[in-house]
Formats: structure tokens, sequence, C-alpha cells
């Protein structure tokens, strides 16, 4: 952030493109990454005192911290104009008049060993006239560009001196004029009180510990009377009042329901009281690419470039191993390629990535989740041929639960009438075919034979690369499935989260694996492609990941698949193979889940933005807002079959409408 003279400042207001900046003297910070009707304001969240008359004050820092208003800034980051006031308000109180704006007593202390001067005052007093100078420039620019303007001021208070029945959120009223804005009011306190926290009981009251009665409002009104001034107060239930420890996840979540209730109200004043009658939600959010967002998306994508978890899970001996299984019966020792990193130096480098100067908490949220998804993937690679895989691997990926089975069992007792279509494509015209599609769907993509798949085939993204297992073979039905499966979904995705500006996308969202199965088996079900044969196979792996997790035994697995389920035990070392390689790899059992997820979801709402890379349902919500704001971009590879669907199986369709999300009754 560059640092301006307050001329400058007003002069970069005036003229009306973004910017961010600091006043020269480094009291204020400004933001303005788009105009928009709507500002926050963090007054109080300073701590500075500048020398000379931090010599004179008698308060420790720990009291002058327990009276300022710490993060506050962070609560409204995620707005498109922000104004921070970074000294403490022991030096100057904005929220007071200039004549009572430096404090002698101060809830009950005298705050000064020896008053300030005359020119020590007189230094703070030229502070508060130009912080409000700032203002007043700030709220005109915004009006005149937008037809209106709502300003949040935002503030923090001490729970406990006033009390257990204190709410989180308090706004005052007092200097509203509220029979004129008195419904916008009461939406921001709806929308505050559904704010969910970790083990803290919400509530949101007007004029109930605070009144509003502050300087800033009080400014507004006297030199803007049209413009609406919301005095916001948050109970300091992200941090331990007393010794100022913070509680990072409960100020990650205030700050993401701040977000949503701050911009929902901004929308709806902008459709109310400006010109802009269509105002969205997301128009109300910073728009584009925080240039902090993408220094740090650079660097994690740096860091964990090639960290393919399927590529070191996959045993390098595979083919050699089957072969002497079906010949002597001689269980598996499979070998797995070296992990080419320091994971000690990983997992440091990825703690150390400074996700907090990202302004939008919901998107630092994702940063940090996205980062401990990376912890655990290393653990999980780490770990390959262990006894400590299997652990990693459930605390990555879960296990089936009862109704998982449930669904397993409910498919395998399922009759197809029709007899199977003979598996008449080999590996060669497989590759052919599937590389005819990848140039029909505008894909740049390889597709390659290899010896040492476990599955058919699967997508390398480092190498956008489709392999296929060269003893495999296929019927055109589960050929045309594949390509729907393995191109139209893992690859679209590898390819268009390499097109996007935030690479994250092609790094993968927690829990993409579920989303992204999910999405390729219905892809393969919109097509018309998917065959009670392909249910039951998926089912089967949720009973293999069972017996695994239960008996730890490979060749167990395979006698219960070949003797419980008929299985041909070419097919049953096949299947044991996908969970046992590792140590006990639990991932299969997403393929079915994930199918009733992303069913659901495609019947309620487009798919589309999930095309945009590794994302996961989970995040939808916030996916479709980035997009709107243009921090994503449109995916270039979306499935026709997602809006033009074609005619499945009656057999199949009742099947999949038949099995039961899991924690259904």
């Amino acid at each position: 952030m560059s640092t301006r003279p307050e001329q400058v400042l007003l002069d970069l207001i005036s003229r009306g493109d973004p910017f961010s900046a600091t006043s020269e003297d480094g009291a204020i910070s400004l933001r303005v990454d788009a105009w928009a009707p709507c500002i926050g304001t963090a007054i109080h969240d300073g701590h500075r005192l500048r020398d000379d008359l931090a010599a004179r004050c008698l308060l420790s820092d720990q009291e002058r911290r327990y009276e300022e208003d710490p993060h506050t800034a962070d609560l409204v980051g995620a707005l498109p104009i922000v104004l921070v006031c970074h000294d403490s308000r022991y030096e100057y109180d904005l929220n007071r008049p200039l004549a009572q704006c430096v404090y002698t007593v101060a809830w009950g202390k005298r705050v000064w060993r020896r008053p300030p001067t005359q020119r020590q005052r007189a230094a703070s007093h030229a502070k508060h006239r130009a912080f409000y100078r700032v203002l007043d420039a700030l709220i005109e620019a915004v009006a005149r560009r937008c037809g209106g303007c709502l300003v949040y001021d935002v503030h923090s208070y001490n729970m406990r001196r006033h009390g257990e029945a204190a709410p989180v959120f308090n706004l005052g009223t007092s200097q509203i004029d509220m029979p004129r804005w008195g419904r916008l009011v009461e939406h921001l306190r709806t929308q505050l009180a559904h704010i969910a926290l970790p083990g803290i009981p919400v509530q949101a009251h007007c004029d109930t510990v605070f009144q509003g009665r502050g300087y800033l409002i009080a400014h507004v009104n006297g030199r803007h009377p049209d413009v609406l001034v919301i005095p916001t107060e948050v109970a300091k239930v992200f941090m331990e009042e007393d010794a100022g420890e913070l509680y990072p996840r409960v100020l990650a979540d205030l700050g993401t329901g701040m977000k949503h209730a701050l911009s929902d109200t901004a929308a709806l004043f902008a459709r109310r009281h400006t010109r802009r009658r269509l105002a969205r939600r997301a128009d109300m959010l910073a728009p584009g690419l925080d240039p902090e967002l993408v220094a740090v998306d650079r660097a994690l994508s740096r860091l964990a470039r090639g960290l393919e978890t399927l590529v070191h899970v996959t045993p390098l001996n595979v083919a050699r191993s089957r072969r002497a299984f079906l010949r002597r019966g001689t269980a598996p020792r499979f070998t797995y390629r070296p992990l080419a990193l320091d994971p000690n130096r990983f997992r440091a480098q990825l703690y150390r990535l400074p996700v907090e100067r990202i302004g939008d908490p919901e998107i630092q949220q994702l940063y940090h989740a996205v980062i401990e998804n990376l912890a655990a993937r290393i653990d999980l690679i780490t770990s390959v041929g262990t006894e400590r895989f299997v652990y990693n691997s459930l605390r990555s990926y879960g296990e089936p639960d009862a109704q998982d089975l449930a669904n397993a069992r409910f498919i395998l007792h399922g009759v197809d009438p029709s007899a199977p279509e003979p598996p008449e494509l080999d590996a060669v015209a497989a590759q052919r075919l599937l590389r005819e599609q990848a140039r029909a769907w505008g894909m740049d993509c390889r597709i390659e034979r290899s010896t040492r798949l476990v599955a058919r085939a699967m997508v390398n993204n480092a190498r956008k690369t489709l392999l296929i297992r060269t003893d495999a073979r296929f019927s055109t039905t589960e050929l045309q499935a594949l390509a729907h499966h393995e191109l139209g979904i893992h690859m679209a995705t590898t390819l268009n989260g390499r097109e996007q500006p935030l690479r994250i996308f092609g790094l993968g969202l927690p829990r993409n694996t579920l989303t992204q199965e999910g999405l390729a088996i219905l892809a393969e079900y919109l097509a018309g492609h998917l065959t009670l044969d392909r249910l039951k196979g998926l089912a089967l792996r949720v009973v293999a990941i069972d017996l695994m997790l239960r008996h730890h035994d490979f060749t167990r697995t395979v006698q219960a698949l070949t003797g419980d389920h008929g299985v041909p035990r070419e097919a049953a070392f096949d299947l044991a193979a996908r969970v046992h390689r590792g140590g006990g790899f639990t991932k299969d059992y997403l393929y079915l889940r994930g199918l009733r997820e992303a069913l659901g979801c495609w019947q309620q709402r487009s798919l589309e933005n999930l095309m945009i890379g590794k994302t996961s349902l989970a995040a939808l919500d916030l996916i479709d807002e980035l997009r709107a704001r243009g921090v994503v971009a449109p995916p270039r590879l979306v499935p026709a079959v997602f809006t033009e669907p074609g005619e499945p199986d009656p057999v199949v369709e009742f099947v999949i409408r038949s099995i039961q999300a899991p924690g259904r009754r």
C-alpha cells in the first residue's frame, strides 16, 4: 500500500480510479476497489501512539488495547471501500468532537503522567480534522457516483463490562432517522442475528448497550443528511478481553458472517435508495483480484506444484504383482514412487504463507482450508506403504457409513435384464477414440497408455494426460462413459483450473474428490451411458473398503469378493488393489456418495461453476459469488449433458433414485 499526502488522497478520491493508499503520517489507510454505495470504517482499530505521547502515557499497552477495537478492520475487509484509523483512540478519539477528542481521564483511569502540551494536542487535532476531510470527500464521491451512500461505523466492546446478557451485536439508533431508515436497520439486525459462531449464542439488538451517540454519525448527519450511518458494535467474543489473546476461528466465522450481513444490507440499500436498482450482494463486495490474494495464491501454487496423490499412491509394480497373484496366489508387496520433497520443510513453508493479508475473510478461510488439506495430503503421501497410511486416508477421505453400505448392498441385488455388452475395444483402440473425442471437445491434452495403473484409466493433472492401462478392454458403452467421466469432468476441470486467474482451483479445494467423482458419475448418467453393471462395480468398491478396514488382509478381500459376490478373480484383484494400495486407501466409497450429492445439486441449480477447476459442492455458493465479482473466470469446458441430458436406462434411473444420502432415514 503506497504512502500519500492528504491532498493526493483527496485528488485520488476526486479522480475516481480504484486505489489503495496510506496517509503520509500513517494515521489512516483507504482502499477503494470499486465505487459501490457502501463504506466500511474502523476508526478505533489502531494502537499506534506517537513516541512523544507514549512517554507521557500512564497506561500500559494492554490497558490501552482493552479499550481499543482491534480487528474491526478485518470485519469490514471484504467491502469495496474501507477507511481505517491506525492511531490509538488514546491519541485522539475520532468518535468524539474535536474539542473532546484528547482524553484526560478515560473509563475511570487517568491517561497522562503529564498532560500533552498545546503543540502535541494540536498535532492530534490536525489528524482528527484530516480524517474527517477524507471521510467527507469519500462520502461525497460515493453519493455522486452511486446516488446514495451507506456507512458502516464498526466498533467492538468488552462484553464482560455489560454482563452476560449483552448481545454479540448492538446497533445504535439514537441518531438515525428511523422512520426513514428503520427497515434497513432492522434488515441488518436480522442478518447479524443469523450469524453462527462456534459455541457462542448470537443475539443482535438495537440500543441495548450503546445507543449510537458517537461523533462520526453526528458529523455525517450534519453535513450529509441523505447518507445513512449505522453505528455497529460487536462484542469481543473473538478474543480474550483482558489478555487480548485472539480466537482465530471465531474471528474468521465472525468476519464471514459480517461480510454476508453487511453486503446483503448494502445491496438492499442500493436497490431502494440509489440508482442501482438491480444491485446484488456480490456488487457490494470488492471486485476483481486483490494483489495480496494473488501473491498468496502464487506462492501456494509454487509450493504445491506436482503434489499428486494418485501418482504417489499408485504402485510401480502393479502389473507384475497381478501376474504373481493370479498364477501363484502370492499376496502383493507393492512398491511406490519416492517423494521428491522434504515434508517437514513443505509443512513449514505452508504455514508461513501470509494468508491473513487476504482482505476477504471468507476467501481467507478458504485458503486456510486448502493449506490444511495440503498438509493432510503430504501426511498421506509420506506414509504410503506404512501402517500410518490407512489412518491418514481416513483423515482425508473418511470411511463408508452404514447408509453407504446399505446403498451398496441394494445396488448389488439389482438384476439387469439386458445381456452384457462384450468388451471389444482394446487399449490401442480406446486411445485412438478418446483422442478423437478430446479434439472434438477442444481439449489440449495427451492420451497415453501405461502399465502402472490400478484403475483402467486415470488423469494425471500435472501432465494434462489421460492414462489408459495397457491391458484394459472396454465395451463401446464403457468407453463412452469413460470419455464423459475422465475427459468430460476430470480433464475438463484440470484444463479449466489452469485457465483461472487463481491457481488454487488447479490445486484442489477441500473435499474436491467427493465432488469430482460425483460429477464424473453424474456425467455418465446424464449422457445415458451409466449401466447397472457399472453401478455394481462402484458398489463393490464400497464393500471392498469395508473388508479392508475390518480385516487388513489383501487375500481375504479377494476371497470375499470372489466367494460372496461372484467377482472374477482378476477383477477381484484389481478391486482389492484399489483399496489396499498405499496401506489402505478409502477414497473409492465417495463415488456413490458423490453421485447422490451431485444429482441433488443438479436438480436444484446450475453446476457450471463447479467446472472452473478442482472445486467442491461445499464451496459452490462462494464460487458463484467469486464469479459474480469477477474474481474467477467462466469455465471454458462444460459438459453439454448438464443442460441437455440424454435418456438414462430406466433400471439405472430407478436404482439411482432409490439409493439414499448419508444420514437419511
